[in-house]
């Protein structure tokens, strides 16, 4: 599922057959249309296909037993109403430090990909994206212990997850925003201060709130 609600897929003749081609499903008018196939889409099924849902809301797609893997660059826009929200994270990250998250639809609306039993390539978890406001460099911080994986919440569901902020060595500290990203989709970016230092008000303990 494409973050503007659309839905890539790959389609073959017959069993196995060749060649794949590739169609967007457009949610709102239920219409298929034909988008452009990979340079080697002829001689592959489209049951080789796999696809995965990538951060910036395109599509990672790889053959499987083949060597080639391309990324689709979907049109549209994301659906701002399926976009996470933040409500509550410290605006005083440390390098190497982890902090909960409080925040809205952090899994999403989907399961972002899946194909049968061959291959399960959900994406209904929380990534955490921090990008520094001075250089736009962008990094991720690992995130573990969400307080549910379920898609589709109550609308006022406010669910947690935890966060590891990277290393001194990874992450550039300053002026930063960060971001929770489902499926493809980001939330509205909350600011953020990135410190290899404690802060003389910053509680010992605050790793673990």
């Amino acid at each position: 599922m494409l973050p503007s609600g659309n839905v890539l897929f790959a389609a073959s003749p017959g069993l196995f057959s060749l060649p794949t081609h590739f169609f967007e499903l457009e949610y709102r008018t239920n219409t298929i249309t034909q988008v452009a196939d990979t340079s080697d889409a002829a001689g592959i099924t489209s049951y080789r296909w796999n696809f995965l849902v990538l951060p910036t809301g395109q599509i990672l797609a790889c053959e499987t037993d083949f060597n080639n893997i391309w990324v689709y660059t979907p049109s549209g826009k994301p659906r701002p109403d399926w976009a996470p929200v933040i409500t509550a994270v410290s605006p005083f990250l440390r390098t190497g430090s982890t902090h909960k998250l409080h925040g809205l639809q952090l899994n999403g609306l989907s399961q972002g990909a899946a194909y049968g039993d061959d291959v399960q390539a959900a994406t209904n978890y929380p990534l955490v994206r921090i990008i520094n406001a001075k250089t736009g460099h962008v990094f991720y911080a690992r995130t573990f212990d969400h307080s549910t994986m379920g898609i589709g919440p109550e609308d006022d569901l406010v669910a947690p997850t935890h966060f590891t902020v990277p290393s001194a060595s990874e992450i550039e500290a300053g002026r930063s925003y960060l971001y929770v990203v489902a499926n493809g989709i980001a939330s509205e970016p909350v600011t953020v201060h990135i410190s290899p230092h404690r802060r003389f008000d910053e509680p010992e303990n605050r790793n673990s709130n």
